[in-house]
């Protein structure tokens, strides 16, 4: 249950620090601020920070151009360090959940329990069966500490850390709406990660994180071409202007074919990647059918890559755009951040809709 006032929403992610504070009243959300900034590469590798003094001034950077006075924020982890597992238990109640789920936990999860921070959610009760579904998640605490200790070297409050898939469900749920009586699967397509999160009855059924995204298209454009890796980001964005100076004036400005024909091929890698995920949840879970796919994050902008998800998974890919059913304050948010990194707040803008006040329901 939600209560209190909502926190700020902080992405750090591989590429850039996404921020954003949400306002709520009786019409609905409305996006008060957003702030973004890229980072250098190798700041954040798999998911490690490097470099914690760029991290920090970015950090304190953008709440300070943007007047962001709130300094209680919810921030995202995802990756390796965390694992995610739907599991069953024999029904109890809250008091006796909380005494056994270390125990419980210690079943499921590949590292040691004294390393990991544990926290559940129940999905459902089976009271005929005596049985109850719960969703656990376990981080590991040296990575949260370690966000949280340059966190408050920028002068911030970490109150809230969630987890990327669950940010983009909530903000779907908010922005959309669950379908009960379907399976949808959700996509945040980033620079290096892709988290997929697959929603069945209005609940989430599986979750998995898949280590490729924008760079891998980047690499490979880099690697078959010679180019540096600028050009070959600006290539696959279809910013022929940053390129070699000749080829994309050559082509009047569109990419050329060999550098287009990299792109498809290195698209139709990662729906592969994903392809096979989705094929492993339908194996195990008895599911018919994934009935849509949403796609958002900074990656899923490719026009290649979301025709080829579609075709490798034979399922309807719908582009999700994270501040389509919300209000913008266009005084204090810039209209350029909204229209070219509108995919990238997904995961920021679910993280603003965590409240500082929130009881387990």
């Amino acid at each position: 249950m939600a209560e209190g006032k909502n926190l700020v929403g902080v992405d750090i992610g591989s590429s850039s620090i996404k921020v954003c504070e949400l306002r709520e009243g009786r019409k609905g959300h409305t996006l008060h601020k957003v702030a973004y900034a890229p980072l250098p590469q190798q700041t954040i590798v798999d998911g490690h920070v490097m470099n914690t003094s760029i991290v920090i001034e970015t950090l304190m950077r953008l709440f300070a151009e943007h007047k962001i006075k709130q300094r209680d924020i919810a921030v995202g982890v995802s990756g390796q360090s965390v694992i995610i597992r739907k599991i069953t238990v024999p029904m109890m109640t809250a008091a006796e959940l909380d005494e056994q789920i270390q125990w419980e936990a210690e079943q499921h999860i590949p590292f040691d329990i004294k390393d990991v921070q544990i926290d559940y959610q129940v999905l459902r009760r089976h009271p005929d069966r005596g049985l109850m579904d719960l969703l656990l998640v376990a981080a590991k605490r040296d990575k949260i500490n370690d966000h949280a200790q340059f966190i408050r070297e920028a002068k911030l409050r970490p109150v809230c850390v969630d987890i990327d898939a669950f940010c983009v469900q909530n903000l779907f749920e908010v922005a959309v709406g669950i379908p009960p009586h379907q399976t949808i699967a959700l996509l945040n397509m980033g620079a290096s990660l892709t988290s997929l999160n697959i929603v069945s009855g209005g609940t989430s059924a599986f979750t998995r994180d898949i280590t490729s995204g924008g760079n891998t298209i980047s690499e490979e454009i880099q690697r078959e071409t010679g180019m540096s890796f600028e050009q070959a980001e600006a290539y696959k964005c279809g910013d022929t202007s940053a390129g070699d100076g000749g080829a994309g004036a050559e082509q009047g400005g569109m990419v050329p074919q060999h550098v287009q024909q990299v792109i498809d091929s290195a698209c139709d890698t990662i729906a592969a990647e994903i392809q096979r995920s989705l094929d492993f949840f339908m194996a195990t879970s008895g599911e018919a059918e994934i009935n849509q796919i949403y796609v958002t994050g900074g990656t899923a902008n490719l026009s290649s890559l979301r025709a080829a998800i579609q075709r490798r998974a034979r399922t309807p890919v719908e582009f999700f755009n994270p501040v389509a059913n919300l209000t913008i304050d266009h005084k204090h948010v810039r209209q350029d951040i909204v229209q070219t990194r509108s995919a990238q707040l997904a995961v920021a803008i679910g993280l603003a809709l965590r409240k500082d006040k929130e009881k387990r329901s």
